[in-house]
């Protein structure tokens, strides 16, 4: 009888003191950047700014989900390569259905106190990212692709191509 009550009083500390979203899931999420070509310069900042992950694709690290008590955290991924133009990729957290578990398991422990300061409540919106990035010319600007520009030498021309010029007098 003495087994039973001490087994008893375990399960009822266990579900008491627990939570569902930090024994199930996690409060660290990975993420994998790609980009094509690879070799991008990846910079995460967090939603204060704060500089998270520095580093090239292709990439493979851990984000936490929670930014404090009861508040998801925010990623900005910026992916810059010289001759390609910059791209900034939001990345969000959202409410994970873990959570709701607590109702179950966790108890008001869970609910209240362990997964909200944990960031176990929330989870990355995505896990993947493959961007391809877009080349620009000289200017800066992105480059229409199959266009390119070619100077020559009027010379160079032949009638039926000089025929075609405009004068800028």
């Amino acid at each position: 009888m003495k087994i039973f009550t001490k087994t008893i009083a375990f399960i009822a500390i266990v579900i008491t003191f627990t939570s569902c979203a930090s024994i199930v899931s996690s409060s660290k999420w990975p993420l994998t950047v790609k980009t094509t070509p690879a070799g991008a310069q990846v910079q995460i900042t967090n939603r204060r700014g704060i500089s998270v992950f520095t580093g090239q694709t292709p990439a493979t690290l851990l984000l936490k989900s929670g930014a404090g008590f009861f508040a998801s955290e925010s990623y900005m991924i910026k992916l810059t390569m010289p001759g390609y133009a910059e791209k900034i990729i939001p990345v969000r957290c959202s409410l994970n259905g873990w959570y709701f578990g607590n109702i179950i398991f966790g108890g008001l422990i869970g609910l209240l106190i362990v997964d909200p300061a944990t960031g176990a409540m929330y989870r990355l919106d995505v896990n993947y990212i493959d961007e391809p990035l877009t080349a620009t010319n000289a200017t800066g600007t992105t480059a229409n692709k199959g266009q390119t520009l070619k100077i020559m030498d009027i010379n160079d021309l032949s009638q039926d191509m000089r025929s075609h010029l405009v004068s800028l007098k």
